[in-house]
């Protein structure tokens, strides 16, 4: 069963690779000189190959515990299959309810560049475990982390889209305020009437040409692969607000994680913590994320400072798993979690 479980999570990262290369064409679809389109197959296709990859990536997770005896996630290569499938699964099921194909290119690649360290750097044989890591707090307290993880991972991607989206909104809206015409009022010749263009929720790029420039443009048809790709997603305010959802379900799951491990280790060690590194770093994150949703619901930052402060939380969730287990000594070192 561990050397089919092995083929099945192979073919389900080649089923990604398919659909992170599906998902690209869609994009540069999108950004081709083509109008809006209603129908994306590329996109479509994409969406099926990673279902079809979500399909044998959870029968070979479901096979790998079968043949170690025990719940999947008990070392880091288990628990980056864990943590791949629930982002891929979020994704998926999302986009059942609402159209978020244009985070697939970047779940995807994040799913492809997990499992691909997962073989090559991570990979072990099934087999059962230390007798201290032989307890139902394994079930409860790494499955929460692991799935924490994977919805950190897609909000992570929805700010990283949110930072470029906005970028696009500001060079849209500078471009408005140039080429917008200069009315004469009485008594106030050469006034400029400030200008505002919308484009929260429709992320419409607009490049106008200047009066009597050459080439007459047209007004509302941005002329760049960025501008006209787009055009054609969500807004940034839009996105930000998914990437906070997505972040306060995940925090919760975070909360339980540190509270679980806190229980486990009372009843393993005979102290609830210890500052071990990975207690430490685990804390690290909570705090960063704590901040961020407190800020998010009290303090009138821009939302670019939100998705930053967002995003500085998900490089520290990744060097604790990267860097904290591989490079710093601590109780944790036995499980490699």
């Amino acid at each position: 069963m561990g050397e089919i479980s092995t083929v099945l999570v192979l073919g389900s990262l080649v089923a990604y690779t398919v659909a992170l290369i599906s998902f690209a064409v869609d994009i540069s679809a999108l950004g081709g000189h083509a109008p809006h389109r209603t129908v994306r197959r590329a996109a479509n296709i994409a969406v099926a190959v990673s279902w079809l990859g979500f399909g044998m990536h959870a029968v070979g997770l479901v096979l790998r515990g079968l043949a170690a005896g025990r719940v999947p996630w008990a070392n880091m290569y288990e628990f980056s299959l864990t943590f791949g499938i629930v982002a891929m699964g979020t994704f998926l099921v999302i986009n059942r309810v609402r159209d978020i194909r244009y985070l697939g290119v970047f779940v995807s690649f994040l799913v492809v560049c997990v499992l691909t360290v997962a073989f090559w750097q991570l990979y072990v044989e099934a087999d059962g475990v230390q007798p201290i890591l032989d307890s139902y707090w394994l079930g409860i307290h790494v499955s929460v982390a692991a799935a924490s993880t994977g919805l950190f991972s897609v909000a992570a991607a929805a700010s990283a889209l949110q930072l470029l989206q906005h970028r696009q909104e500001r060079k849209v809206e500078a471009r408005a305020a140039v080429a917008a015409p200069v009315p004469v009022a009485a008594g106030a010749v050469g006034t400029l009437e400030t200008v505002e263009l919308d484009t929260v929720d429709t992320a419409e790029s607009v490049e106008t040409s200047g009066a009597g420039s050459a080439g007459g443009t047209s007004p509302r048809r941005p002329s760049s692969f960025a501008g006209r790709l787009m055009a054609q997603l969500p807004g940034s305010e839009s996105l930000e607000r998914f990437a906070y959802r997505l972040n306060a379900v995940a925090f919760v799951g975070w909360t339980l994680t540190v509270v679980a491990g806190a229980i486990w280790a009372e009843a393993a060690w005979g102290r609830p913590w210890g500052w071990d590194p990975k207690e430490t770093w685990s804390l690290v994150i909570w705090l960063v994320y704590a901040a961020y949703l407190h800020m998010r619901a009290t303090v009138g930052w821009t939302i670019n400072r939100f998705a930053w402060f967002a995003l500085a939380g998900f490089v520290a969730l990744m060097a604790n798993f990267y860097v904290v287990n591989v490079f710093f000594a601590g109780r944790h070192s036995y499980s490699g979690l």
